[in-house]
């Protein structure tokens, strides 16, 4: 039962990412990546059209302010960082750089839940939230076994 479900989902990903590949023809992997998640999403938490009207754009306007924190934290520490740090003061200011990036999601994702609960019941915002899990798992299978 546990292997058909796997199968299942599976197939729905490589059927999802064919289609994606076909019809959107995103721009980058991030566009590629967040279209087989929204598909994902709307399938597992079974929006109706007025809630997925409007939950996406919130969901987006989530995702971009994430994805802005993230990358001025990268601009700061980027693969050129030499992560053996010469001093403890640099050391330290990386952990309150991190520190402070995950602050500023948890704000975030505190701040967007209480919005997706405005226009989403709220077993529908777990379910976002459950179906955002295992996408990610689903991802990192597929990468590692391929």
């Amino acid at each position: 039962m546990k292997l058909k479900l796997k199968y299942k989902i599976r197939m729905l990903l490589m059927a999802l990412f064919i289609s994606g590949a076909i019809v959107a023809q995103p721009d980058t992997k991030r566009d590629k990546i967040d279209a087989l998640r929204a598909t994902f999403i709307n399938k597992k938490a079974n929006f109706t059209a007025k809630e997925s009207e409007a939950f996406w754009p919130l969901y987006n306007e989530m995702n971009d302010m994430l994805h802005a924190a993230r990358k001025a934290f990268k601009k700061q520490y980027n693969n050129t960082t030499n992560y053996d740090f010469a001093t403890d003061k640099e050391a330290e200011a990386y952990l309150a750089a991190e520190l402070s990036l995950k602050q500023k999601e948890y704000e975030i994702y505190r701040d967007y839940y209480e919005k997706f609960k405005k226009v989403l019941p709220v077993k529908k915002v777990a379910a976002v939230r459950r179906a955002e899990e295992d996408f990610k798992k689903e991802i990192i299978k597929t990468i590692k076994e391929n």
